[in-house]
This record gives C-alpha cells, sequence and structure tokens, in this order.
C-alpha cells in the first residue's frame, strides 16, 4: 500500500521512553526498525526519545514525513497509554492497542479484575500501599502494579522477606500488588492480528524468569508447542484470547500464565512484547515460517490500512455532507 502521494510509506519507529525498561525498548525498537528495512516495503526512520510533548512528536513524525508509527516502547508512559494518547491526539496511524486497553492491561490489578469476571483464573492479590496490611498469605509474588520485565519482583517464602521487599520496594515504587504464588510450568501465548501463536514454555537456569534471565543470560530453555496435558494447550490459547479480547487489545499481544500441575492461571497481558533476540513473540512467529521482517511489515501494514478506511471514511461523510447541503 503506497501512501497517499503515491511513495514508499514511511515507518516512524519510536524506541527508549522514560520507563525501567527503557534499555529493553531500545534493544526491541532496533530490531523492528532493522526488520522493516530488511521488508524492502518502507522508509523507516528510527527515533529515540524520552517523554515528548505533543509539540515535540508533532514535529518528529512531521519533519520525517511519517505515514505510520511503530511504538516499540515497554513500560507504564510508552506501553501503557499516556503515549498512545498523544498519537491519538495527532491522528497519526501507529501500531499496538488504543489509550484505553493499554492502560487497563499495564494496571495488573485492572486486567485482573477484568478477567475473572469472563471466568479466567487469576491468582488472589492485593494491591498495597505503604500502608496497607496484606493478606495474601506467604508464599506471594510482590510486584508494582504497573511495570513489566520482572522489574522490581520478589518471590517472598515468609512474612519477613515480605517486610523486606515491601521496605526496598515502596519508597520508590508506591502501588505494589501481592499475589499468591503459584508453583509450575510458565506458558506464554502470542497474539498477532487477533490470532494466536504456538505456546512457548519458558524453562529458566534461575529461580524464576526475571530481567537478566529475559534479556541478557543464555542459558534459559524455550520450548515451543511444549507437551501438556490433554486440553490444556486449548485452554491456554482460550485463556489468552479472552484476555485480548476483554481487555479490546487489537494488533499485538502477550499473555503469561502459570500451570499448576493440570490448571492454568492467567498472569498478566503485555501490549507491547518485546522483540529483542531473546523475545519470545518473534519467536513463535518463526514456528509459523514468519521472519521478523514479515511479522514487523505485517504489523505496520495493518496500521497503514486503519489510516486508509479512516480517509475513505472522512471522505465519504464529507461527501455525504455536500450532498445534504
Amino acid at each position: 500500500m503506497p501512501s497517499s502521494t503515491g511513495r514508499t510509506p514511511v515507518i516512524l519507529v519510536l524506541m527508549g521512553g522514560p520507563d525501567a525498561e527503557r534499555e529493553v525498548s531500545l534493544s526491541s525498537g532496533r530490531e523492528v526498525a532493522a526488520a522493516l528495512r530488511a521488508s524492502g516495503r518502507f522508509t523507516v526512520v528510527d527515533q529515540v526519545i524520552d517523554r515528548p510533548t505533543i509539540f515535540e512528536l508533532k514535529s518528529l513524525a512531521s519533519d520525517c514525513r511519517a505515514d505510520a508509527v511503530f511504538p516499540v516502547l515497554h513500560g507504564s508512559w510508552g506501553e501503557g497509554g499516556p503515549l498512545q494518547e498523544l498519537l491519538e491526539q495527532l491522528n497519526l496511524p501507529y501500531v499496538g492497542s488504543q489509550p484505553r486497553p493499554a492502560a487497563l492491561a499495564m494496571d495488573k490489578m485492572q486486567t485482573k479484575a477484568l478477567v475473572s469476571v469472563e471466568g479466567v483464573p487469576t491468582p488472589p492479590a492485593q494491591e498495597l500501599d505503604i500502608a496497607s496490611r496484606c493478606s495474601i498469605k506467604p508464599p506471594l509474588v510482590l510486584k508494582p502494579v504497573d511495570d513489566g520485565s520482572s522489574v522490581d519482583m520478589r518471590i517472598c517464602r515468609n512474612e519477613a522477606e515480605v517486610a523486606a521487599a515491601r521496605k526496598a520496594l515502596h519508597p520508590r515504587r508506591g502501588r505494589l500488588m501481592a499475589e499468591a504464588y503459584i508453583q509450575g510450568r510458565e506458558i506464554t501465548a502470542g497474539i498477532v492480528l487477533d490470532e494466536p501463536l504456538p505456546l512457548i514454555e519458558i524453562i529458566p537456569a534461575v529461580e524464576y524468569y526475571d530481567y537478566q534471565a529475559k534479556y541478557s543470560r543464555d542459558d534459559t530453555r524455550y520450548v515451543i508447542d511444549p507437551d501438556l496435558p490433554a486440553g490444556i494447550a486449548e485452554r491456554c490459547l482460550e485463556i489468552a484470547m479472552t484476555a485480548y479480547r476483554t481487555l479490546g487489545c487489537r494488533d499485538i499481544a502477550r499473555v503469561d500464565i502459570m500451570l499448576d500441575g493440570s490448571r492454568p492461571w492467567f498472569l498478566e497481558l503485555n501490549t507491547m512484547p518485546g522483540f529483542t533476540t531473546h523475545s519470545l513473540v518473534p519467536m513463535a512467529a518463526r514456528r509459523r515460517g514468519v521472519e521478523m521482517p514479515e511479522l514487523c511489515a505485517r504489523l505496520a501494514w495493518h496500521a497503514l490500512e486503519r489510516s486508509a478506511v479512516r480517509q475513505a471514511s472522512r471522505s465519504a461523510g464529507a461527501a455525504s455532507t455536500r450532498m445534504a447541503r
């Protein structure tokens, strides 16, 4: 699909951001930009940002004559709604979920409440501020309500560990979530353009799939299409798609699930999962025969197509108004 001027579409890839996952975003953004260039279908402009104002973002897009934006940011500002709100205000088509679904997915407590109503099993949890008494009994997982990549996550096996973790985290995090600890197999389900990808089982060499296991260690094992008890793979995919639809996500997501024997538990949904060399959605897509250039190109084309449909709708509406006059 050429742009409205007949030229090669320009995709502005944004990366960086002000969130804790900035370094992951930079790695993801570089991979996405390289993949889009390798696809040969776009002019690609990649830009590292911090927290631009709407005027700065407008200037960036205008200077490169961007037809669509691929925001490869992870964390509460870049992934959780504020950046998406700016893109909506500027009427810039972009890859990924709209502001409200992005904000809901970033807030783990809201996500759990919404999917529970739809019958999705999720471990009991409680939001904690610095003065709250924790009613979830150890072992439990303590983590920020609105961050990802296991940043500042702690597994606490007794009350002393809970107290120590809260003392360390509350001053810099404020809102925390205590969640009942589920010990079992870690499963993730990627979703691209409303279609689920093959499941992946994550087998870290350390206690849990922490930041280093995700992005820097090479001893984490990944099993695509793992051998699961009868009916469990289907149930995991059902949980993933129910969460995706319940939150109103679009384009891409990754759903994390813990498998306790034969019972899957929903943990969280990420609306802009990683695109690094260790990342899971590209890995699952590759099993389907979709390499990174094609994966990123499909997502970019989808944003461009939305823009084309929107422009056609506006033109039809304007024509109808003229005729009515």
